[in-house]
């Protein structure tokens, strides 16, 4: 079968070292736990590891026994325990039948998660889970699964959930492994459930960076050819230069370079315009604020070139370890730039402007468009950011923008207030109407 999945042609030595790194890990059926900013290209590694045809041959041993199960907790529209099994369970057969496995195997495993969905249980639904991977043992089969989204989980996780966990690596002998991917690591995201002794023997962090300049190329080639631009070679160092290897950046940089039709005429031109865009200053708003105050105090002081303390520095080993700063540099001047606004806009005492800006503007016009009626989520992306649609846009890009708006409402004293809809989406109403 074909694999369209484009990362799936990227040569076998993009990101060698994270690529090892979790290769020699898996290959010890240890589990692991990938960290980085948000959107810093884990997903795109992922896509990578988990569909490039010579990655087990390459990084872990016979790929003939190495079975990839990702479950995106993306996926979860409610994010509770019953729901993630069910769809662990869905996706174990999902791989499974695309493999080249046995009848009987395949049979039995479709029969597990019928029972499952059937009994709606949540003890059976685990269970089910559990006979489907010893299955998979018995024949050989040695099952990873990647937990993609963990923190997503965050409200939901407990000592059971984490019980569970640990009780799937017992019932088939230590074969199974796990990959999680977060933004933080296990115990930051539940400290009283991930205690450090624990994940001492349960898993190991491994600090996914932004891209080095030569797998920033292969990125680069990947969304010029999707966007159909034609770079010279000294545009394309210009870009890369900009965005330093932060995949987010790239694509967005992309998008406005299609957009707008324009070359890249000078270094400062291009950054200045990058770091103005609405879309490239809500990315980076996102990363600001998924920072610790201490995180954040770091960080300006190392662009103000202030001496840190041990003690600061210790607190802040986040920065460093998921590449936020390299040596005493902040990872990419975009980010810079922001970081530079939010400290002017804090020292003038500004309250910022009651005008909507484009991306608002469009939101607004969709709510009043449909006022009185549920917009999803889906919709909303759909109609605010179509040019980055296919890309994904986050769970916080969306409620960051709709706080935005709903501030400007509430500072208006417009007639007009936005109400949230739980799992589904928002809707704008007038004053004082009913929820």
């Amino acid at each position: 079968m074909e694999n369209n999945i484009i990362e799936a042609s990227y040569p076998i030595t993009f990101r060698k070292e994270d690529a090892a790194s979790l290769g020699a890990y898996l290959k010890n059926r240890q589990s692991v736990v990938l960290i980085g900013m948000k959107r810093v290209g884990i997903s795109n590694f992922l896509r990578f590891f988990l569909n490039h045809k010579d990655i087990a041959k390459t990084y872990i041993g016979d790929e003939k026994s190495y079975l990839f199960i990702p479950v995106d907790l993306n996926d979860l529209v409610e994010r509770e325990v019953g729901p993630f099994w069910i769809l662990t369970l869905k996706r174990i057969l999902d791989v499974v039948n695309k493999r080249p496995f046995g009848k009987g195997l395949k049979k039995k495993i479709e029969m597990l998660f019928l029972d499952s969905i059937q009994s709606q249980d949540l003890f059976l639904t685990i269970d089910c889970v559990r006979r489907s991977l010893i299955a998979l043992s018995e024949n050989g089969i040695v099952s990873t699964i990647f937990f993609l989204r963990f923190d997503r989980m965050k409200d939901a996780i407990t000592h059971e959930l984490f019980a569970n966990l640990q009780g799937l690596k017992d019932a088939t002998h230590h074969k199974l492994s796990y990959v999680f991917t977060s933004v933080r690591g296990l115990d930051d995201i539940s400290p009283s459930v991930f205690t450090r002794t624990s994940l001492s023997v349960f898993s190991k962090d491994l600090y996914i960076k932004p891209a080095i300049e030569d797998d920033a190329k292969i990125i680069l080639k990947t969304y010029k050819d999707r966007y159909k631009l034609t770079l010279s070679g000294l545009e394309d160092q210009i870009l890369l230069d900009t965005v330093d290897g932060y995949v987010q950046y790239l694509q967005l940089a992309l998008i406005y370079l299609h957009e707008k039709k324009v070359p890249i005429k000078t270094r400062d031109d291009f950054f200045k315009s990058l770091s103005y865009d609405e879309e490239v200053g809500l990315q980076s708003e996102e990363l600001w604020e998924s920072l610790t105050q201490q995180e954040k105090n770091v960080t300006t002081k190392i662009i103000k070139n202030d001496k840190i303390a041990k003690e600061e520095k210790d607190k802040a080993k986040y920065l460093w370890d998921t590449g936020f700063v390299t040596g005493s540099k902040i990872f990419s001047p975009l980010f810079e730039h922001y970081v530079k606004e939010v400290e002017k806009e804090a020292l003038n005492n500004s309250n910022g402007a009651l005008e909507f800006t484009k991306k608002e503007n469009l939101l607004f016009n969709y709510l009043l468009d449909n006022i009185n009626l549920v917009c999803e989520r889906e919709q909303i992306v759909e109609k605010v950011w179509p040019e980055v649609e296919a890309l994904g846009v986050s769970d916080w890009a969306i409620d960051r923008l709709m706080a935005r708006v709903r501030s400007k409402l509430k500072l208006q004293k417009s007639q007009y207030e936005i109400q949230t809809i739980k799992t589904r989406g928002y809707k704008l109403v007038e004053s004082g109407s009913p929820r």
